[in-house]
């Protein structure tokens, strides 16, 4: 497990069930009257490895809970199996407000190869927080590969099958699904290199040993901006407004779009009060002009509204990649 030492101040979580509201027990009742949450501080698992966009998004609405609420906000880096050694942590933790899970498309994607119906976080051991952000992915390349646009590099990549090395945050992530959709689509073939988040693939793609990956805006703004590391196309079919010279992946494959979703997720049988608290704090950082600013800069769109809208609009999330994945020609590697 890495643990960020950066602190941010107080306390999320506490929550009950978004669909079906469960009954607070009078030993929790009493708890809460006998000490107001949070009274300690509140460990916010981040299921990847330090330097992608859940972090960098955690981090700063972490700061401003802290400020608020008073206790820190822990960071707590659990990458493995793309997501699910965190969320599997923060489901059999125990529901009080003092363990918290930052989701993002990952939890999505897990959730959309799973048949049944989706309710809440598409996971019943978890319950919808809050949103945090919608944000494109990038088409990246390596300095080193002789390609400066997305029409040079699908060329290149058919001239050369088997020969290109993309980089993959973790099976079932938003990076791995948009290179293999990516992939079907341009009829080319490539090898898969799996990391235990997008930092570390980012930073093989800046020293040239991988050639290529997709991955959001956030994590990959700095190595942009540094020039370490060229961004060839964006996801969305809208171009990003961080990046408005960058033409969208349909434009050139127009069936291609895929975007990143982060949210915020509680164990089952949190407080509603505490899941209601943390809610109204995140919408409130949220609409912060500072944070704001932050995000436009690392090509963010802040997702608001209470649990309940955040539950709905992850179940359609849900919906839209359990299409795509079915549309996969062949299986993720």
């Amino acid at each position: 497990m890495t643990k960020d030492t950066t602190i941010t101040r107080r306390a999320l979580l506490q929550c009950a069930a978004l669909s079906s509201v469960a009954a607070i027990s009078p030993a929790a009742a009493f708890a809460a009257a006998d000490a107001p949450y949070p009274s300690r501080p509140v460990t916010w698992v981040i299921p990847f490895a330090p330097g992608g966009a859940t972090g960098r998004l955690s981090l700063l609405i972490c700061e401003r809970l802290s400020l608020r609420l008073g206790q820190p906000f822990v960071l707590e880096h659990r990458p493995g199996a793309g997501g699910n050694v965190a969320t599997r942590s923060v489901a059999s933790a125990a529901p009080d407000g003092y363990t918290i899970l930052a989701t993002s498309t990952a939890n999505v994607i897990n959730a959309s190869r799973d048949p049944a119906p989706t309710t809440a976080e598409g996971n019943d051991d978890l319950v919808p927080v809050a949103g945090l952000a919608r944000m494109p992915l990038l088409l990246l390349v390596s300095r080193q590969l002789p390609v400066k646009t997305l029409p040079e590099f699908l060329a290149h990549a058919r001239a050369n099958p088997g020969k290109l090395t993309v980089g993959s945050a973790g099976p079932g992530t938003v990076q791995l699904l948009s290179a293999d959709l990516f992939r079907t689509l341009g009829g080319i073939t490539w090898s898969v290199v799996h990391y235990r988040g997008s930092g570390p693939a980012l930073t093989d793609l800046a020293s040239g040993h991988i050639h290529a990956m997709f991955d959001n805006t956030a994590a990959a703004v700095d190595l942009i901006r540094s020039g370490k590391v060229r961004a060839l196309a964006v996801s969305t079919r809208e171009r990003a407004a961080a990046f408005p010279e960058l033409p969208p992946v349909a434009d050139v494959l127009p069936s291609f779009e895929t975007s990143g979703f982060y949210g915020v997720a509680a164990p089952h049988g949190t407080p509603q009060a505490i899941v209601d608290l943390l809610n109204r704090e995140i919408n409130a950082a949220l609409a912060d002009a500072e944070i704001n600013r932050h995000f436009a800069e690392l090509g963010a769109t802040p997702i608001t509204g209470d649990s309940g809208v955040y539950a709905a609009t992850y179940r359609a999330e849900v919906m839209h990649w359990r299409k795509l994945v079915a549309a996969q020609a062949s299986p993720t590697r």
